[in-house]
């Protein structure tokens, strides 16, 4: 059944509110706080590989920095102020997004070999980063198509991965500071487990009606 507009509005809406908040909390963590990411580096034990420091926090800020930018720009998109009112603006927003999504990638291909959990967790970052291009590719190949509406589909499926370190972070406190799992097992098992969840949700949002319209 698909989603009424008032619905979709309402969710469209409270999604906004909850990347705006993320947006700002990452911001203020990775720049002003916590800069020397002196609290996630504690956590990092046994690596395969020495941490140089310097040029690991340079890609760490840039990763941050385009990770950010691109929740910003996807969201955009999938208001119908963007793609129905202002088609410029989400061409030119759009290719922001793909451009970004493209040096997160990259930067997190550079840090998964330093990813909390060893090598398994290294294994999935990079799995991530797979399904996330082919995601994306996919929604760029249905828009020179013309097929307006798999685009929409596909772009939902790539957006989804835009949330894979909110739920790694929120799924290891759960199993970490709640459950009482040690650390580096409770990051591993989340970032299958997110990976599960950015696949699972854009399929039940499809299914709902929620690919065939933005809100």
């Amino acid at each position: 059944m698909p989603v009424r507009p008032e619905r979709r509005r309402r969710v469209y809406l409270l999604i906004a509110g909850v990347v705006l908040l993320y947006i700002l909390y990452v911001v203020l963590n990775n720049y002003v706080i916590d800069p020397g990411a002196e609290t996630f580096l504690g956590y990092k034990t046994d690596l395969g590989r020495e941490l140089k420091l310097r040029i690991w926090l340079k890609v760490m800020y840039v990763h941050v920095g385009f990770a950010c930018l691109a929740m910003a720009s996807g969201l955009a998109n999938f208001s119908s102020w963007s793609y129905v009112l202002h088609r410029h603006f989400h061409r030119a927003n759009g290719w922001l997004y793909v451009s970004s999504v493209l040096i997160v990638v990259l930067t997190s291909g550079y840090m998964a070999p330093y990813a909390n959990g060893g090598k398994v967790s290294s294994m999935g970052f990079n799995l991530l980063n797979m399904l996330w291009l082919i995601a994306t590719t996919t929604a760029l190949v249905y828009i020179f198509k013309r097929r307006a509406d798999r685009h929409r589909q596909w772009m939902l499926r790539s957006y989804a991965f835009c949330f894979t370190n909110m739920l790694i972070h929120l799924l290891a406190f759960v199993l970490h500071d709640i459950i009482g799992i040690a650390y580096a097992e409770s990051y591993t098992i989340a970032v299958y487990g997110a990976i599960a969840l950015v696949l699972a949700a854009p399929e039940l949002l499809i299914r709902a009606g929620a690919g065939t319209k933005s809100g």
